[in-house]
């Protein structure tokens, strides 16, 4: 990997996604970051400082196939092939237990979470494929090896699915230059602790990792040579928090 090499980034207007941002852009990196919100893409660009001008935007709604075929047609004009693809953009259940979660909240996150990945990933396969080179890293979850009411049925169904797909993809194209990565952290104070019946507070939060740590871990991983494949990645945070509330919480939320 080099800065010639072009990386785009999904759900890079916070969390996760917007400190990846900023480390790639920081190190010189052409670095695409594409949301839905647009305001929330500026101010990543401006919260990179002197390296925003290493940043563009693309609004998107991933959750849509007409949008991702845009994306991959636009960004390729534009800016030409994408070599690092992050898949970060992510969504979880208000609602977390099988017994109680309706419908619509199953289906947005296992879009989401899932059907997108697997099909931005279809849709940047193909340049890759062509120059036989190409790095994809996807931010599963722990939720996928330890499911539960934590990160919900859903939530948990669409990780491990996820995480089984770049196994998938380094199965089929690793012989053709293609590496996956699946990136699978426990807690992570970002927002998207928000959807949780029982939020976390500041002392909850103190202890969890920052979206920063996930940065170096998802640009070293882009940083070994090719030849080299990191197939999966398990962090945790290093002091275990009591669960007990938040579970009890989860498990009582029906609506």
């Amino acid at each position: 990997m080099s800065p010639k090499d072009l990386c785009l980034i999904t759900g890079g207007g916070s969390g996760i996604g917007r400190a990846t941002a900023i480390k790639f852009a920081s190190n010189n990196f052409k670095t695409i970051i594409v949301g839905r919100r647009e305001e929330a893409l500026a101010e990543t660009i401006d919260l990179a400082g002197k390296y925003g001008e290493n940043i563009a935007l693309f609004q998107c709604d991933i959750s849509k196939d007409s949008e991702i075929i845009r994306l991959r047609e636009e960004v390729e004009a534009d800016f030409g092939s994408v070599s690092i693809l992050i898949n970060n953009a992510g969504a979880s259940s208000q609602v977390r237990s099988i017994a109680h979660i309706p419908t619509d909240q199953w289906d947005n996150v296992l879009n989401v979470n899932l059907k997108s990945v697997y099909r931005i990933c279809q849709e940047f396969l193909k340049d890759m494929l062509n120059k036989k080179r190409g790095t994809i890293i996807t931010v599963s979850s722990m939720a996928a090896l330890n499911p539960g009411l934590l990160g919900g049925s859903a939530y948990s169904a669409a990780k491990a699915a996820v995480t089984n797909l770049m196994g998938d993809i380094n199965a089929e194209f690793s012989n053709m230059g293609i590496r996956a990565t699946a990136v699978m952290p426990a807690e992570v104070d970002t927002p998207i602790l928000k959807n949780r019946a029982l939020i976390p507070d500041k002392n909850a939060r103190s202890t969890m990792m920052q979206p920063e740590d996930l940065a170096e871990i998802i640009f070293t991983v882009a940083s070994i040579d090719n030849r080299t494949t990191v197939e999966t990645i398990v962090m945790k945070p290093t002091i275990k928090r009591d669960l007990s509330e938040d579970l009890k919480a989860a498990s009582n939320k029906t609506e």
